[in-house]
Protein backbone atom coordinates (compact mmCIF):
# COMPACT_ATOMS: atom_id res chain seq x y z
CA UNK A 1 0.00 0.00 0.00
CA UNK A 2 2.25 2.32 1.04
CA UNK A 3 4.75 1.17 -2.34
CA UNK A 4 1.09 2.47 -4.11
CA UNK A 5 1.17 5.66 -2.68
CA UNK A 6 4.51 6.57 -3.35
CA UNK A 7 3.75 5.81 -7.11
CA UNK A 8 0.52 8.56 -6.94
CA UNK A 9 2.34 11.30 -5.85
CA UNK A 10 5.32 10.29 -8.62
CA UNK A 11 6.57 13.67 -10.74
CA UNK A 12 5.32 13.50 -14.18
CA UNK A 13 7.58 13.73 -17.02
CA UNK A 14 9.78 16.54 -17.40
CA UNK A 15 7.86 18.09 -20.72
CA UNK A 16 8.32 21.85 -19.77
CA UNK A 17 10.28 22.40 -23.14
CA UNK A 18 7.77 20.82 -25.21
CA UNK A 19 5.13 23.13 -23.77
CA UNK A 20 6.92 26.42 -24.71
CA UNK A 21 8.08 25.54 -27.78
CA UNK A 22 4.77 24.28 -29.07
CA UNK A 23 2.96 27.98 -27.43
CA UNK A 24 5.56 29.58 -29.37
CA UNK A 25 4.83 28.39 -32.58
CA UNK A 26 1.05 28.03 -31.90
CA UNK A 27 1.32 32.01 -31.26
CA UNK A 28 3.08 32.21 -34.61
CA UNK A 29 1.01 30.45 -36.36
CA UNK A 30 -2.61 31.89 -35.53
CA UNK A 31 -1.38 35.19 -36.11
CA UNK A 32 -0.30 34.05 -39.51
CA UNK A 33 -3.65 32.53 -40.00
CA UNK A 34 -5.32 35.36 -38.69
CA UNK A 35 -4.28 37.64 -41.08
CA UNK A 36 -4.54 35.05 -43.54
CA UNK A 37 -7.77 34.81 -43.38
CA UNK A 38 -8.48 38.71 -43.36
CA UNK A 39 -6.71 39.09 -46.20
CA UNK A 40 -8.40 35.51 -48.32
CA UNK A 41 -11.67 37.30 -47.24
CA UNK A 42 -10.62 40.85 -49.04
CA UNK A 43 -9.48 38.88 -52.21
CA UNK A 44 -12.20 36.79 -52.20
CA UNK A 45 -14.63 39.48 -52.28
CA UNK A 46 -12.51 41.63 -55.17
CA UNK A 47 -12.91 38.56 -57.40
CA UNK A 48 -16.12 38.62 -57.14
CA UNK A 49 -17.08 41.88 -57.77
CA UNK A 50 -13.63 43.50 -59.26
CA UNK A 51 -12.36 40.79 -61.35
CA UNK A 52 -10.27 43.06 -63.78
CA UNK A 53 -7.86 44.19 -60.49
CA UNK A 54 -6.46 40.66 -60.53
CA UNK A 55 -6.44 40.76 -57.03
CA UNK A 56 -6.59 36.69 -56.79
CA UNK A 57 -3.89 36.30 -59.49
CA UNK A 58 -1.12 38.67 -56.77
CA UNK A 59 -2.37 36.82 -54.13
CA UNK A 60 -1.82 33.67 -55.25
CA UNK A 61 2.11 33.37 -54.27
CA UNK A 62 0.96 35.06 -50.95
CA UNK A 63 -0.99 32.41 -50.34
CA UNK A 64 1.13 29.54 -51.61
CA UNK A 65 3.99 30.52 -49.13
CA UNK A 66 1.25 30.75 -46.10
CA UNK A 67 0.33 27.22 -46.87
CA UNK A 68 3.88 26.20 -47.11
CA UNK A 69 4.49 27.81 -43.18
CA UNK A 70 1.33 25.95 -42.28
CA UNK A 71 2.66 22.52 -43.55
CA UNK A 72 5.87 22.82 -41.65
CA UNK A 73 4.48 24.20 -38.64
CA UNK A 74 2.16 21.15 -38.56
CA UNK A 75 4.91 18.57 -39.58
CA UNK A 76 6.61 20.05 -36.44
CA UNK A 77 3.75 19.71 -33.90
CA UNK A 78 3.01 16.30 -34.95
CA UNK A 79 6.73 15.22 -34.16
CA UNK A 80 6.27 17.74 -30.51
CA UNK A 81 3.23 15.50 -29.61
CA UNK A 82 5.59 12.39 -30.38
CA UNK A 83 8.21 13.51 -27.85
CA UNK A 84 5.77 14.25 -25.59
CA UNK A 85 3.86 11.45 -25.69
CA UNK A 86 6.84 9.16 -25.51
CA UNK A 87 8.91 11.32 -23.42
CA UNK A 88 12.28 10.75 -25.40
CA UNK A 89 14.44 13.01 -27.98
CA UNK A 90 14.85 16.73 -28.38
CA UNK A 91 14.63 18.60 -30.89
CA UNK A 92 16.96 21.26 -31.77
CA UNK A 93 15.97 25.23 -30.75
CA UNK A 94 17.31 26.39 -33.89
CA UNK A 95 14.82 23.91 -36.15
CA UNK A 96 12.03 25.26 -33.93
CA UNK A 97 13.46 28.72 -34.25
CA UNK A 98 13.45 28.48 -38.06
CA UNK A 99 9.80 27.34 -38.09
CA UNK A 100 8.80 30.51 -36.14
CA UNK A 101 10.80 32.71 -38.68
CA UNK A 102 8.95 31.15 -41.52
CA UNK A 103 5.44 31.45 -39.98
CA UNK A 104 6.35 35.68 -38.96
CA UNK A 105 7.66 35.90 -43.04
CA UNK A 106 5.13 34.70 -43.70
CA UNK A 107 2.44 37.36 -42.01
CA UNK A 108 4.62 39.70 -42.99
CA UNK A 109 4.35 39.01 -46.66
CA UNK A 110 0.62 39.17 -45.99
CA UNK A 111 0.94 42.77 -44.18
CA UNK A 112 2.67 44.02 -47.20
CA UNK A 113 0.29 42.22 -49.56
CA UNK A 114 -2.76 44.01 -47.90
CA UNK A 115 -1.07 47.53 -47.82
CA UNK A 116 -0.25 47.79 -51.20
CA UNK A 117 -3.96 48.03 -52.09
CA UNK A 118 -5.85 48.21 -48.58
CA UNK A 119 -8.22 50.62 -49.68
CA UNK A 120 -9.22 48.69 -52.38
CA UNK A 121 -9.38 45.37 -50.62
CA UNK A 122 -11.74 47.21 -47.77
CA UNK A 123 -13.71 48.48 -50.23
CA UNK A 124 -14.64 45.30 -51.97
CA UNK A 125 -15.33 43.79 -48.57
CA UNK A 126 -17.91 46.54 -47.37
CA UNK A 127 -19.75 46.23 -51.24
CA UNK A 128 -19.55 42.88 -50.91
CA UNK A 129 -20.64 42.31 -47.12
CA UNK A 130 -23.75 44.66 -48.45
CA UNK A 131 -24.73 42.21 -50.88
CA UNK A 132 -27.03 40.40 -49.41
CA UNK A 133 -28.73 43.25 -47.69
CA UNK A 134 -29.08 44.76 -51.66
CA UNK A 135 -30.30 41.76 -52.19
CA UNK A 136 -32.98 41.95 -49.90
CA UNK A 137 -34.05 45.54 -50.77
CA UNK A 138 -33.68 45.09 -54.47
CA UNK A 139 -36.34 41.86 -54.23
CA UNK A 140 -38.78 43.18 -51.71
CA UNK A 141 -39.37 46.79 -54.13
CA UNK A 142 -39.24 44.53 -57.09
CA UNK A 143 -42.18 42.85 -55.68
CA UNK A 144 -43.71 45.85 -54.36
CA UNK A 145 -43.80 47.57 -58.09
CA UNK A 146 -44.89 44.42 -59.75
CA UNK A 147 -47.91 44.03 -56.81
CA UNK A 148 -48.63 47.58 -57.98
CA UNK A 149 -48.76 46.37 -61.78
CA UNK A 150 -51.17 44.07 -61.01
CA UNK A 151 -53.14 45.73 -59.29
CA UNK A 152 -53.30 49.08 -62.12
CA UNK A 153 -56.47 49.60 -63.95
CA UNK A 154 -53.84 50.10 -66.84
CA UNK A 155 -51.96 46.57 -66.20
CA UNK A 156 -53.05 45.74 -69.86
CA UNK A 157 -51.22 49.07 -71.29
CA UNK A 158 -48.00 47.54 -73.21
CA UNK A 159 -45.43 49.46 -71.73
CA UNK A 160 -46.53 48.21 -68.30
CA UNK A 161 -47.39 44.61 -69.74
CA UNK A 162 -43.34 44.99 -71.43
CA UNK A 163 -42.01 46.75 -68.31
CA UNK A 164 -43.85 43.70 -65.98
CA UNK A 165 -42.42 41.27 -67.88
CA UNK A 166 -38.52 42.82 -67.99
CA UNK A 167 -39.02 42.96 -64.45
CA UNK A 168 -40.32 38.99 -64.11
CA UNK A 169 -37.60 38.44 -66.03
CA UNK A 170 -34.76 40.08 -63.94
CA UNK A 171 -36.20 38.78 -60.59
CA UNK A 172 -35.26 35.20 -61.82
CA UNK A 173 -31.85 36.22 -62.68
CA UNK A 174 -31.53 37.39 -59.10
CA UNK A 175 -32.70 33.85 -57.47
CA UNK A 176 -30.73 32.36 -59.76
CA UNK A 177 -27.60 33.92 -58.96
CA UNK A 178 -28.09 33.91 -55.46
CA UNK A 179 -28.84 30.37 -55.73
CA UNK A 180 -25.15 30.33 -57.32
CA UNK A 181 -23.38 31.73 -54.59
CA UNK A 182 -22.01 33.95 -56.68
CA UNK A 183 -21.70 37.72 -54.74
CA UNK A 184 -20.77 39.88 -58.11
CA UNK A 185 -23.26 38.28 -60.36
CA UNK A 186 -25.74 38.62 -57.41
CA UNK A 187 -24.97 42.43 -57.11
CA UNK A 188 -24.85 42.77 -61.06
CA UNK A 189 -28.48 40.75 -61.29
CA UNK A 190 -29.73 43.12 -57.92
CA UNK A 191 -28.58 46.51 -59.99
CA UNK A 192 -30.20 45.24 -63.33
CA UNK A 193 -33.65 44.87 -61.06
CA UNK A 194 -33.45 47.42 -59.60
CA UNK A 195 -32.90 49.60 -63.24
CA UNK A 196 -36.20 47.03 -64.36
CA UNK A 197 -37.59 48.44 -61.17
CA UNK A 198 -37.52 51.83 -62.07
CA UNK A 199 -39.01 51.02 -65.58
CA UNK A 200 -42.45 49.82 -64.47
CA UNK A 201 -42.27 52.92 -61.77
CA UNK A 202 -42.23 55.08 -64.43
CA UNK A 203 -44.12 53.26 -66.81
CA UNK A 204 -46.97 53.65 -63.61
CA UNK A 205 -46.28 56.87 -63.31
CA UNK A 206 -46.80 57.81 -66.94
CA UNK A 207 -50.05 55.26 -67.80
CA UNK A 208 -52.64 57.77 -65.96
CA UNK A 209 -51.47 60.98 -68.73
CA UNK A 210 -51.85 58.28 -71.40
CA UNK A 211 -55.67 59.35 -72.32
CA UNK A 212 -55.20 62.81 -72.59
CA UNK A 213 -51.56 62.58 -74.28
CA UNK A 214 -53.56 60.62 -76.93
CA UNK A 215 -56.51 63.11 -77.06
CA UNK A 216 -53.92 66.07 -77.31
CA UNK A 217 -52.16 64.39 -80.41
CA UNK A 218 -54.63 63.04 -82.30
CA UNK A 219 -56.56 66.68 -82.39
CA UNK A 220 -53.03 68.10 -83.08
CA UNK A 221 -51.99 65.10 -86.06
CA UNK A 222 -56.03 65.98 -87.10
CA UNK A 223 -55.80 69.92 -87.57
CA UNK A 224 -52.31 69.18 -89.28
CA UNK A 225 -54.21 66.46 -91.54
CA UNK A 226 -56.69 68.89 -92.76
CA UNK A 227 -53.43 72.00 -93.42
CA UNK A 228 -51.51 68.64 -95.37
CA UNK A 229 -55.15 68.55 -97.63
CA UNK A 230 -55.10 71.95 -97.91
CA UNK A 231 -51.54 72.07 -99.77
CA UNK A 232 -52.29 69.40 -101.47
CA UNK A 233 -54.83 71.72 -103.74
CA UNK A 234 -51.64 73.80 -104.50
CA UNK A 235 -49.72 70.93 -105.92
CA UNK A 236 -51.47 70.51 -109.06
CA UNK A 237 -51.54 74.01 -110.36
CA UNK A 238 -47.71 74.53 -109.41
CA UNK A 239 -47.16 71.55 -111.41
CA UNK A 240 -49.37 73.14 -114.22
CA UNK A 241 -47.24 76.21 -114.26
CA UNK A 242 -43.71 74.56 -113.73
CA UNK A 243 -44.52 72.45 -117.02
CA UNK A 244 -45.89 75.51 -119.37
CA UNK A 245 -42.74 78.16 -117.86
CA UNK A 246 -39.65 76.03 -117.44
CA UNK A 247 -38.28 73.13 -119.08
CA UNK A 248 -39.64 69.91 -118.83
CA UNK A 249 -36.17 68.93 -117.27
CA UNK A 250 -36.97 71.42 -114.07
CA UNK A 251 -39.66 69.47 -112.82
CA UNK A 252 -39.11 65.68 -114.25
CA UNK A 253 -37.78 64.79 -110.75
CA UNK A 254 -41.51 66.09 -108.91
CA UNK A 255 -43.47 64.12 -111.57
CA UNK A 256 -44.98 61.66 -109.26
CA UNK A 257 -45.25 63.97 -106.43
CA UNK A 258 -48.31 64.89 -106.32
CA UNK A 259 -49.32 61.25 -106.26
CA UNK A 260 -47.17 60.38 -103.80
CA UNK A 261 -48.81 63.24 -101.31
CA UNK A 262 -51.97 61.89 -101.94
CA UNK A 263 -51.22 58.38 -100.94
CA UNK A 264 -49.37 59.47 -97.53
CA UNK A 265 -52.32 61.80 -96.95
CA UNK A 266 -54.75 58.77 -97.58
CA UNK A 267 -52.60 56.38 -95.60
CA UNK A 268 -52.33 59.19 -92.43
CA UNK A 269 -55.82 59.49 -92.62
CA UNK A 270 -56.39 55.62 -92.16
CA UNK A 271 -54.21 55.81 -89.00
CA UNK A 272 -55.99 58.51 -87.47
CA UNK A 273 -59.24 56.67 -88.33
CA UNK A 274 -57.63 54.00 -86.20
CA UNK A 275 -56.02 55.57 -83.32
CA UNK A 276 -59.71 57.45 -82.54
CA UNK A 277 -60.43 53.80 -82.14
CA UNK A 278 -57.79 52.64 -79.91
CA UNK A 279 -58.70 55.71 -78.07
CA UNK A 280 -62.72 55.19 -77.79
CA UNK A 281 -60.85 51.56 -76.51
CA UNK A 282 -59.10 53.01 -73.79
CA UNK A 283 -55.90 52.14 -75.08
CA UNK A 284 -53.83 55.41 -75.60
CA UNK A 285 -50.61 54.16 -75.91
CA UNK A 286 -51.65 52.01 -79.38
CA UNK A 287 -53.41 55.49 -80.41
CA UNK A 288 -50.28 57.34 -79.79
CA UNK A 289 -48.40 54.76 -81.78
CA UNK A 290 -50.59 55.40 -84.43
CA UNK A 291 -50.74 59.21 -84.18
CA UNK A 292 -46.95 58.79 -84.56
CA UNK A 293 -47.12 56.94 -87.35
CA UNK A 294 -49.73 59.25 -89.46
CA UNK A 295 -47.69 62.33 -88.58
CA UNK A 296 -44.74 60.70 -90.32
CA UNK A 297 -46.60 59.89 -93.16
CA UNK A 298 -48.16 63.88 -92.77
CA UNK A 299 -44.74 64.85 -93.13
CA UNK A 300 -43.82 62.78 -96.02
CA UNK A 301 -47.20 64.26 -97.99
CA UNK A 302 -45.77 68.04 -97.06
CA UNK A 303 -42.31 67.48 -98.22
CA UNK A 304 -43.73 66.03 -101.74
CA UNK A 305 -45.97 68.87 -101.55
CA UNK A 306 -43.36 71.84 -100.87
CA UNK A 307 -40.65 70.35 -103.36
CA UNK A 308 -43.33 71.08 -106.25
CA UNK A 309 -44.71 74.70 -105.03
CA UNK A 310 -41.11 75.50 -103.84
CA UNK A 311 -39.05 74.96 -106.86
CA UNK A 312 -41.57 76.68 -108.63
CA UNK A 313 -40.99 79.85 -106.85
CA UNK A 314 -37.54 79.35 -106.74
CA UNK A 315 -36.73 79.47 -110.67
CA UNK A 316 -39.46 82.51 -110.91
CA UNK A 317 -37.49 84.40 -108.80
CA UNK A 318 -33.87 82.98 -111.03
CA UNK A 319 -35.71 83.89 -113.95
CA UNK A 320 -36.55 87.26 -113.05
CA UNK A 321 -33.16 87.87 -111.27
CA UNK A 322 -30.58 84.98 -112.72
CA UNK A 323 -27.31 87.36 -112.51
CA UNK A 324 -28.34 87.74 -108.53
CA UNK A 325 -27.96 84.45 -107.84
CA UNK A 326 -24.61 84.07 -109.59
CA UNK A 327 -23.07 87.02 -108.19
CA UNK A 328 -23.37 85.80 -104.69
CA UNK A 329 -21.90 82.87 -106.02
CA UNK A 330 -18.79 84.78 -107.32
CA UNK A 331 -18.55 86.32 -103.90
CA UNK A 332 -17.32 83.63 -101.96
CA UNK A 333 -15.62 82.47 -104.71
CA UNK A 334 -13.68 85.77 -104.06
CA UNK A 335 -13.61 85.01 -100.36
CA UNK A 336 -11.84 82.26 -101.34
CA UNK A 337 -9.16 82.92 -103.75
CA UNK A 338 -8.21 85.92 -100.81
CA UNK A 339 -7.80 82.99 -98.09
CA UNK A 340 -5.67 81.18 -100.69
CA UNK A 341 -3.56 84.81 -101.10
CA UNK A 342 -3.23 85.20 -97.51
CA UNK A 343 -2.63 81.52 -96.49
CA UNK A 344 0.15 80.92 -99.02
CA UNK A 345 -1.47 78.54 -100.90
CA UNK A 346 -2.31 79.66 -104.38
CA UNK A 347 0.26 76.72 -106.05
CA UNK A 348 -1.98 74.20 -104.36
CA UNK A 349 -5.43 76.01 -104.87
CA UNK A 350 -4.83 78.61 -107.31
CA UNK A 351 -6.07 77.22 -110.25
CA UNK A 352 -8.83 75.09 -108.55
CA UNK A 353 -10.59 78.07 -107.73
CA UNK A 354 -10.35 79.30 -111.52
CA UNK A 355 -11.76 76.68 -113.16
CA UNK A 356 -15.05 77.30 -110.83
CA UNK A 357 -15.17 81.11 -112.02
CA UNK A 358 -15.01 78.97 -115.71
CA UNK A 359 -17.69 76.96 -114.20
CA UNK A 360 -19.71 79.25 -113.37
CA UNK A 361 -19.18 81.70 -116.78
CA UNK A 362 -20.64 78.41 -118.65
CA UNK A 363 -23.43 78.14 -116.64
CA UNK A 364 -24.30 81.66 -117.18
CA UNK A 365 -23.91 81.26 -120.74
CA UNK A 366 -26.17 77.99 -120.84
CA UNK A 367 -29.25 79.88 -120.08
CA UNK A 368 -30.73 80.47 -123.62
CA UNK A 369 -33.56 79.98 -125.41
CA UNK A 370 -36.94 80.52 -125.34
CA UNK A 371 -37.43 77.92 -122.05
CA UNK A 372 -33.66 77.89 -120.43
CA UNK A 373 -32.82 75.02 -118.22
CA UNK A 374 -32.62 77.31 -115.29
CA UNK A 375 -32.93 74.07 -112.85
CA UNK A 376 -29.70 73.17 -114.10
CA UNK A 377 -28.04 76.71 -113.41
CA UNK A 378 -29.43 76.74 -110.05
CA UNK A 379 -28.33 73.03 -109.73
CA UNK A 380 -24.66 74.54 -110.86
CA UNK A 381 -24.31 77.25 -109.01
CA UNK A 382 -25.30 75.28 -105.57
CA UNK A 383 -22.44 72.79 -106.96
CA UNK A 384 -19.93 75.07 -106.85
CA UNK A 385 -21.11 76.48 -103.76
CA UNK A 386 -20.70 73.47 -102.27
CA UNK A 387 -17.23 72.70 -103.60
CA UNK A 388 -15.73 75.87 -103.27
CA UNK A 389 -16.83 75.41 -99.35
CA UNK A 390 -15.10 72.39 -99.27
CA UNK A 391 -11.72 73.90 -100.60
CA UNK A 392 -12.32 76.73 -98.44
CA UNK A 393 -12.79 74.24 -95.00
CA UNK A 394 -9.29 72.44 -96.31
CA UNK A 395 -7.24 75.40 -96.54
CA UNK A 396 -8.39 76.56 -93.47
CA UNK A 397 -7.11 73.37 -91.97
CA UNK A 398 -3.69 74.03 -93.31
CA UNK A 399 -2.30 75.23 -90.54
CA UNK A 400 -3.65 72.66 -88.02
Amino acid sequence: MAGRRSGWFRAPRNNEWVQQARQVLTAAFLDMDRRQSIAEAAVAASAALFPERGAAARWEPVRARCYDASGVYLALNDRLEQVEREGAGVIPQPEIDAVVRRLTDAARAVDDFYRGDQAHLEHAVAVFGSVPQLVSQTRADAQRVRAAADASPHAAYPSIRQCAAALDEALLTLEAAVAAGGGGPARDAATRLESRTRELSRALEAAPGKQHSANTALASAATRLDAARNRLERVAPAMSALLREFAAASSNDLANNERQAREAVEAADADLTRARAALAAHDPEDALDLTTTARARLATAEECAEAVTDRLAQLRAVREQPAERAKAVRFKLRDAQMLAVNKGVVPQWGSVLDAQAERLDRAAAGLTGRHPDYWAYVSELDAITAFVAGVVERMRNTDR
